[in-house]
């Protein structure tokens, strides 16, 4: 069974920084896509960036870059998403997710490529 276990929300000011972690075991293959998407209220969950765990690859949505950074450590298991000068746009419930293979590749970050989810955190950001 493989758990996903976000952590890191919690409220900051506008311009500020926080750095989510996302913690995930029961995995069966090295190569892996390693997601993170964020959903508003009354809004659909947006994919925001991915990292392939076991290939120099990753893909950040044009709404973020230069902003966030994700990473990946293999002998954590986890991996993070490093937001910086965070805009109220960018409040949300953030979600960790897990697929076997590959990434996509293409720069986009989709919902239907993933297969396993966490629960998420919350991140608000107020002025």
């Amino acid at each position: 069974q493989v758990t996903l276990v976000e952590s890191g929300g919690g409220s900051v000011q506008t311009g500020g920084s926080l750095t989510l972690s996302c913690v995930v075991s029961g995995l069966y293959l090295n190569r892996n896509c390693m997601g993170w998407f964020r959903q508003s209220p009354g809004k659909e969950r947006e994919g925001v960036a991915d990292i392939e765990t076991t290939r120099n690859y990753e893909a950040l949505v044009d709404s973020v870059k230069g902003r966030f950074t994700i990473s990946w450590d293999s002998a954590k298991n986890t991996v993070y998403l490093q937001m910086h000068s965070l805009q109220a746009e960018d409040s949300a419930m953030y979600v960790c997710a897990a697929d076997p293979g590959g990434c996509r590749y293409d720069g986009t970050v989709e919902l239907f490529d993933f297969r396993w989810w966490g629960q998420g955190t919350q991140v608000t950001v107020s002025s």
